[in-house]
């Protein structure tokens, strides 16, 4: 009868670790997923102010059309993207566009005291520092979630409950982890 009342108590602590555990992966997906939201509501917001942006320096740089072209194109690119790697490289090239458009408006001293354009380049500069800090949310979280479905013994019964693939990471371009060349 002992026997008995040990092998059932030992189930009954496996089955309460393995609901525990379903229940941790299930809150970890979730955040994972709330957390490449806020990516997007980000990374809406840019989209909004890139046109009044664009328009902004038009006025000024009549002659720099590639650049506004690249700048729309790429805009347009990362709001059509789908699924993480794609997302990731739309969002990197856009970021890389917009390098070249306040370079273009360096060239424009007028411009650079327009307070239209000084509004929508600090608000700009606003939503990247928000949408960086959305991608490091995201990270953690993934990181997270990623360790808990491959940690032993966790991984043999993640499997089994549905949680199989690792979550991609929000990387970095290539380009954006070259070093820097400073030249005087």
């Amino acid at each position: 009868m002992t026997i008995i009342y040990i092998v059932g108590g030992l189930l009954l602590v496996l089955i309460i670790w393995v609901i525990a555990l379903y229940n941790g992966l299930v809150s970890l997906n979730v955040r994972c997923n709330e957390a490449f939201s806020d990516i997007d509501v980000q990374t809406k917001r840019r989209y909004d102010l890139i046109p009044n942006l664009v328009e902004s320096v038009k006025g000024y740089a009549k002659h720099e059309a590639g650049v506004f072209e690249a700048v729309t194109k790429a805009r347009s690119q990362a709001m059509q993207a789908q699924g993480m790697a794609e997302k990731a490289e739309a969002e990197n090239m856009l970021s890389n566009t917009l390098k070249s458009l306040f370079a273009v408006a360096e060239n424009y001293p007028e411009l650079k005291a327009n307070e239209n354009f000084l509004n929508l380049q600090t608000e700009l500069t606003d939503t990247e520092n928000k949408i960086e800090a959305s991608r490091r949310f995201y990270n953690a979280n993934v990181r997270d979630f990623n360790i808990k479905i491959h940690r032993f013994p966790e991984t043999i019964f993640a499997g089994m409950l549905g949680f199989k693939t690792d979550k991609q990471l929000f990387e970095a371009a290539a380009v954006e982890r070259e070093a820097v060349k400073v030249q005087f």
